[in-house]
């Protein structure tokens, strides 16, 4: 059943992280920690609960999509070795003491944060097609509207700032020089990926021509 599937997958994610977080931090009294629990898992219940009424089958495609690809599966091993690094760092941190992130940081990361969230529900809302691997999608077609009219891989970038957002709302600059790779990761996987799609999607390589940039306009 597919509730039940995307409920388990929610709940073991809140206990990764949360195990991730507090067990490095030394107590569960780590505010930081919270706050980006919150600000994660809520917005992810809701945008979970939208798709499970209004697109099934993408929730379906994005709890069971798992990469193909060598170079991805290395992507994907990349970004989840980032992941724990940055987490692990920050319950360092917050137990040693090693950062002073101001508040006014923390406010502005949890905006961009949420901002991102936003985003990215809107690039879902977009793309019917969106995976979570590198794949063309059978009578898939080429999205150039919204912000695919602005950038090529939207969610690409949409997730570079909510990533680097995170070690920020954790308060740890030091977790932030672990998410920051991650920029590295993603251009790896971007080159991939266009590779595929301009060679199996039909009209990814006039679209490429009218949208120049892949992530950052005027820059990449």
């Amino acid at each position: 059943m597919l509730l039940l599937r995307a409920l388990l997958k929610f709940l073991l994610g809140l206990f990764l992280v949360g195990a991730l977080l507090f067990l490095p931090a030394g107590s569960i009294r780590y505010p930081n920690g919270w706050l980006f629990i919150g600000l994660l898992f809520i917005p992810m219940l809701i945008l979970g609960a939208v798709l499970l009424i209004k697109a099934p089958a993408l929730l379906e495609k994005r709890l069971d999509a798992k990469e193909k690809q060598g170079a991805q599966k290395g992507v994907v091993a990349a970004s989840g070795l980032l992941f724990v690094a940055g987490f692990v760092v920050a319950g360092l941190d917050f137990r040693f003491g090693w950062s002073q992130v101001p508040t006014w940081a923390v406010i502005v990361a949890c905006a961009v944060l949420l901002l991102s969230y936003a985003l990215y529900a809107e690039v879902m809302r977009e793309n019917a097609y969106l995976s979570r691997t590198v794949e063309v999608q059978q009578g898939q077609k080429v999205i150039d509207t919204g912000l695919y009219g602005i950038v090529r891989h939207p969610m690409y970038a949409v997730t570079i700032w909510l990533f680097l957002s995170i070690p920020v709302v954790l308060g740890s600059w030091w977790s932030l020089l672990c998410f920051a790779p991650y920029v590295a990761v993603i251009a790896v996987r971007i080159c991939n990926e266009e590779k595929v799609l301009e060679a199996g999607l039909a009209g990814y390589a006039a679209y490429k021509k009218r949208v120049k940039y892949r992530i950052l306009p005027f820059i990449w």
